[in-house]
């Protein structure tokens, strides 16, 4: 969702503070089926706006690997369940944060632009498959 597949590959440095854009094109659609299916458009974010949920990603990766580690030492059931309940609503927070990045900047840009319609449909669409 607006180019977070890269994130998990790149850290974003810092001291840069640059707008970051993200195009979803044909080649991107044919590696990514679940991106976007129309065509090729523009999805900006700051730079500090990635590196911050980057960062929540990394905090998130180090406590599901503590709950591995957890596993394998034969921690209570109970102790293992609270932690994953609490990595559960570390990934909520990050969809919020990126869906109120999607609403604010690029569903905003697309109204300006003319293109709500489509922008419109491509989150409805990636909600139906987020939301239970």
């Amino acid at each position: 969702m607006n180019g977070l597949n890269r994130l998990a590959k790149e850290s974003l440095p810092a001291s840069q503070q640059v707008e970051n854009a993200h195009l979803h094109d044909l080649k991107e659609q044919t590696n990514h089926p679940h991106e976007h299916e129309n065509s090729a458009h523009p999805h900006v974010h700051s730079e500090e706006s990635l590196r911050k949920i980057v960062n929540r990603l990394s905090r998130i990766e180090g406590h599901v690997r503590g709950i591995k580690t957890m596993v394998q030492h034969n921690s209570p059931c109970p102790d293992v369940l609270l932690q994953i309940a609490a990595v559960r609503g570390a990934l909520d927070k990050v969809a919020r944060i990126v869906l109120d990045e999607h609403l604010t900047e690029c569903i905003a840009r697309a109204a300006q632009e003319g293109n709500i319609e489509v922008e419109l449909e491509q989150l409805k669409a990636a909600l139906d498959r987020f939301l239970p």
